[in-house]
């Protein structure tokens, strides 16, 4: 029974398929949405698989094989108050075997508020056949600081904010178990429409595509920032990154470089940051 399994499991990967028994979904760039994954699956006793890998295989269709009363999860940050591009695309080739009413619940990482995201994912769940059962939000450190004013918090907002979140993802682990969306572990923030079905749009529209990422003087020349990226739109060519034409302003490399040696035009020069403090 085991060898038959391996093979039926390596006979998948070669016909570009992905079949396994893993539940909660992650999309994660700065660390913060993985953290709150590895929480809910500790309590909750779930798998985790990693969105970001699953987009950088070559694998067309992603394909999961569900149990009986399997929990789905999805764990993403907000971008632009909105659910990142790259989840979208995920879910788009995303397949889940014996599929029938199970519990689908999602985590949603904000640095102060989330919009309307739980019912953009709700309707682009729904085209696959699948029904968001809850939707909810942990505030966690802010990290876009692409745009004038915006920047990472502070130290003491960022300490606040992580001590915070162990609080509001046991909150939101017994919320899952009950099966029940809890209303007040959603921060919508005001003028919710506006920023969702306005901004977001627009956001996912011009922000895809070249970027004024490039790494100065100080790039050790490590390659993280190539092997961090979940859309492969990075490049080492001579030793140096070189950005492609697919970028979708995630920020993993900007942050996550070890040298401080991304910059973004001039606009982050003088901006902090941040990753989370337990992952990298």
């Amino acid at each position: 029974m085991i060898k038959n399994s391996f093979s039926l499991t390596l006979l998948s990967l070669i016909t570009l398929s992905l079949i396994t028994i893993i539940m909660i979904f992650y999309f994660s760039a700065t660390g913060n949405s993985l953290w709150v994954a590895k929480q809910l699956g500790e309590k909750l006793n779930e798998r985790l698989v990693s969105i970001n890998q699953a987009l950088q295989s070559e694998i067309p269709t992603f394909e999961y094989a569900l149990s009986p009363n399997e929990r789905i999860g999805f764990v993403f940050p907000i971008h632009s108050w909105g659910p990142p591009t790259l989840l979208l695309e995920f879910i788009k080739h995303l397949k889940l075997i014996d599929y029938v009413d199970q519990q689908v619940f999602a985590v949603c990482t904000c640095g102060d508020d989330a919009g309307c995201t739980r019912e953009l994912l709700r309707e682009r769940l729904k085209e696959k056949g699948l029904q968001l059962t809850s939707c909810h939000t942990v505030q966690m450190p802010n990290t876009y600081i692409l745009l004038p004013f915006f920047d990472v918090d502070s130290a003491e907002v960022e300490k606040e904010k992580l001590s915070n979140a162990t609080g509001e993802v046991d909150k939101i682990s017994k919320a899952i178990v009950d099966g029940k969306e809890n209303k007040l572990l959603y921060i919508k923030g005001f003028a919710s429409k506006i920023k969702s079905y306005l901004i977001y749009p627009l956001f996912a529209k011009y922000t895809y595509g070249s970027s004024k990422f490039h790494a100065t003087e100080s790039c050790i020349h490590c390659g993280s920032c190539e092997k961090s990226c979940p859309n492969r739109n990075i490049m080492m060519k001579e030793r140096n990154p070189v950005w492609l034409q697919q970028c979708v302003q995630c920020l993993a490399c900007i942050h996550r470089c070890p040298a401080r040696a991304i910059e973004y035009g001039k606009i982050t020069r003088k901006k902090g940051r941040y990753r989370h403090p337990e992952l990298f």
